[in-house]
This record gives structure tokens, sequence and C-alpha cells, in this order.
């Protein structure tokens, strides 16, 4: 895993968001970690450039205001955007929710990991999938 990556993490519980950012860059300190607290903010940065492209979109599907649902289909609409792979987050196992989330265009889906090695892990195997898209 020599090459470069970028993770935008979308989620409005900011402890959640610095986690992943330790975590990824554990994995390798090379790697780009970028957040956004809520989905419209994320929405105008990808659009405007204000950040980069990421590889990855680590999206929480339970937020105020816009969900990680009606994000992931406002991310699946946008041309630039649809070929990125989404993992969707949550504190959920719900299958109904793995079910709906795949339907709307989800790679992934992962209940938030209760410890920071499980979470490493869980990001490694994102990271090594050959997601075919």
């Amino acid at each position: 895993m020599k090459e470069t990556k970028r993770f935008l993490i979308i989620d409005d519980d900011d402890d959640d968001c610095q986690l992943f950012c330790e975590a990824i860059r554990e994995i390798n300190p090379l790697f780009e970690c970028y957040i956004s607290m809520n989905s419209s903010d994320a929405l105008m940065k990808l659009k405007d450039g204000s950040i980069p492209i990421p590889d990855f979109i680590f999206l929480d599907l339970n937020m105020p205001k816009t969900n990680g649902k009606a994000c992931l289909i406002e991310l699946k609409k946008d041309q630039h955007l649809k070929h990125i792979p989404v993992i969707m987050l949550t504190t959920s196992s719900s299958q109904h929710d793995i079910d709906e989330t795949n339907q709307l265009g989800a790679s992934f889906f992962i209940t938030k990991p209760s410890n920071f090695n499980s979470l490493c892990k869980k990001i490694v195997f994102i990271i090594e999938e050959n997601w075919n898209l």
C-alpha cells in the first residue's frame, strides 16, 4: 500500500471523524484524510473543488438534516463522483439499512467498530478490495 489514497469522512460526530483519520494515518502516513461534519458541506466541497476527489468516502448513515441515504443518492447522481466507493457507517447492523443503502449504490456497509485495531483492519480490507467500478 505505497500509493497515496484520499479519504473523505462525512460524519457529524467529531470523535468518530478524528478516530477514522488516526486509523487511516496509522495504516499509511501518506494517506490523506478530509472531514465534513454534514452532507451539505461535503457535497458543496466536492462540487466546488475545495477538497480533492477522494478515493473512498466513509459516510455516516444517521446525521441531522441530510442523512447518509440522501447524501448517497446525491453522490451517485453526480457524473464526477458516482465512481467513488461509498462505505456506509453506522452503529446499527440493521439488514434493512444494509439492503437499502446497497440498492442506492453504497459499495460497503460497516458497523462502527468499538476499538481502534478493529477499525484499522476494516479500513485495510476496504482499501485492498477490488471494487470493479
